[in-house]
């Protein structure tokens, strides 16, 4: 039987905080109001989509979660912002997301059990 579950406590830790964070951004997200953006729209449901996605071990989420994590960035030199933005907190939450989806044991553990 295939479930679906929002986390997986079989995963490494890396991956589990990552899939968490997913979620605490979407949620900050929504509440700054970035639903009612189209590019906030599409981070929300980005980031949801990847750490869903990551906690079912699906393959596809691990790439978008890679996406959604370096998105803050692209979109930051794309509008002309210095790269730590506004807030030095946010930025380490975004630096923090990185490290967790390139730490070798999440990459370890995706490239054996994500189908």
């Amino acid at each position: 039987m295939d479930t679906r579950r929002w986390t997986n406590p079989s995963q490494p830790q890396t991956l589990q905080i990552a899939v968490f964070l997913f979620y605490i951004n979407a949620v900050f997200a929504v509440i700054g109001g970035a639903i009612f953006h189209p590019i906030g729209l599409v981070i929300v449901a980005g980031g949801v989509a990847a750490g869903f996605g990551i906690a079912n071990e699906r393959r596809w989420a691990y790439i978008l979660g890679l996406v959604m994590a370096f998105l803050p960035f692209a979109l930051r030199l794309a509008f002309g912002a210095s790269l730590v933005g506004g807030s030095i907190v946010n930025f380490l939450f975004e630096v923090a997301l990185v490290a967790l989806l390139l730490h070798p044991q999440s990459r370890d553990y995706q490239r054996i059990w994500f189908s």
